[in-house]
């Protein structure tokens, strides 16, 4: 779907932006090289950054207490 009809960015655009922009939507336009026109996508673009960037974060690896052993 897309999300911005100005500069024709695809939510799968963004979700993937997501990953190596860590700014807001703005910031994230300008990781793909383009810049926000009319400005009414940029709540639900940051939306969707949030989603995935969360997304991203809970299927990250937990690290693991060490258990004590005695040797």
């Amino acid at each position: 779907m897309y999300i911005c009809i100005c500069n024709a960015i695809r939510e799968t655009d963004l979700r993937a932006a997501a990953l190596t922009s860590g700014g807001d939507a703005e910031a994230t336009y300008a990781s793909l090289g383009k810049r926000p026109n009319c400005g009414q996508c940029l709540a639900k673009a940051g939306e969707i950054l949030e989603q995935e960037r969360a997304l991203v974060a809970s299927l990250a690896p937990k690290p693991m207490e060490c258990e004590k052993v005695a040797l």
